[in-house]
């Protein structure tokens, strides 16, 4: 059965998978930053993650006999000596204190040509936080409200009387005053016969 066996397959045969893989593994590693279609980016991720992983182990072992071990197997997966030791001197420096997540991928517009959804896969810098998530409110739920305590349901009452009594003063007080546009409106009314008068 081929259960949890699905993986990246992108229409081609396994040599010419591993071979698109170790090419896209070395252009990573040697620029930082490449623009591949979003399939392959994605493809491309766990695969690139492998090696810089192969990299952290052999600079955290002491024994060179296991550092050459890591190294030929980072060389036989991506195939390129320049990149292999770039990444092995250099670049693995980056990563010592990342437990995981070397790569990061951005959408782009798809291609013109054939509308081929693209993307930019890049290697992580060591400086780099990450996105922070905007921390989002606690909903209470109606069981915490619920089992509020006879203390805090009492001032809750006391909080409604006294905003009811509130609003009755107010409307007391509304009722009581003219309102301010009757006021207005006599000055307005003898204004207009005067103005009358004197043009006639």
């Amino acid at each position: 059965m081929r259960h949890l066996k699905q993986r990246h397959k992108l229409g081609v045969k396994t040599a010419h998978r591993g071979a698109l893989l170790a090419n896209l593994t070395a252009s990573l590693i040697l620029h930082k930053r490449i623009q591949t279609t979003l399939s392959k980016a994605k493809a491309l991720r766990p695969f690139a993650e492998q090696v810089i992983t192969l990299a952290k182990k052999a600079h955290a072992v002491e024994d060179p006999a296991k550092k050459l071990h890591y190294r030929r197997q980072a060389l036989a997966k991506v195939r390129d000596q320049e990149a292999v030791a770039l990444l092995f001197s250099e670049r693995v420096e980056e990563f010592l204190t990342r437990p995981g997540g070397y790569t990061r991928i951005y959408k782009l517009v798809p291609r013109k040509g054939d509308a081929a959804n693209m993307a930019i896969i890049e290697m992580i810098d060591a400086d780099d936080e990450g996105y922070t998530k905007a921390k989002k409110g606690r909903k209470r739920s109606r069981r915490s409200s619920a089992k509020k305590s006879p203390e805090a349901a009492a001032d809750s009452a006391e909080e409604t009387e006294v905003t009811e009594e509130a609003e009755e003063v107010e409307e007391v007080a509304a009722v009581e005053e003219p309102s301010s546009d009757e006021a207005t409106e006599q000055p307005a009314d003898s204004s207009e016969e005067a103005t009358d008068s004197e043009k006639k």
